[in-house]
């Protein structure tokens, strides 16, 4: 990717894994499918069972060879979220809510400014947290150990 590419990098994205988007440009004009994965790096988005293209693949060692159809990646500007009420191509907006929380809306002519909801499997973590502490886990009676008193300046380093 060249210098004017990477200048052009998206900053604050609005479409999200596991989003239901409609492709409004390009040969599956007017389809609508779940977002499978997210390149960032290009801008581009591939969405699930779309934009097939032919694939050649070479035989090598551990895998066949022969003629796969997969999908290619879309850029995020031919693809729109769809509006949850409506079912129409949509803007995404954002809003803030009384409690602070920050939620996506739907804007633009003809939608609904409804609320579009966080993909589910966003929330799922691909690795699982730790229950237990692991060996180079700090303990917590060292985390809680109190080295300094800002009153008296004990525990203050001689610099």
């Amino acid at each position: 990717m060249g210098w004017k590419a990477a200048q052009k990098l998206i900053r604050n994205w609005k479409i999200l894994r596991g989003d239901n988007v409609m492709i409004i440009r390009g040969k599956d004009k007017g389809e609508t499918g779940t977002v499978k994965r997210v390149v960032r790096s290009q801008n581009r988005v591939i969405v699930e069972g779309k934009n097939l293209v032919k694939k050649h693949i070479k035989q090598g060692q551990g895998h066949e060879g022969g003629i796969f159809t997969v999908e290619a990646p879309l850029h995020v500007s031919n693809v729109q979220v769809v509006d949850p009420v409506t079912g129409k191509p949509c803007k995404v907006g954002i809003r803030y809510l009384e409690d602070g929380g920050k939620v996506r809306v739907a804007r633009g002519i003809g939608a609904s400014g409804a609320i579009i909801p966080r993909p589910e499997i966003l929330k799922i973590r691909t690795t699982p947290r730790p229950a237990a502490p692991g060996p180079k886990d700090t303990l917590m009676e060292f985390v809680l150990e109190k080295t300094y008193n800002s009153k008296t300046g004990e525990g203050m380093p001689n610099l």
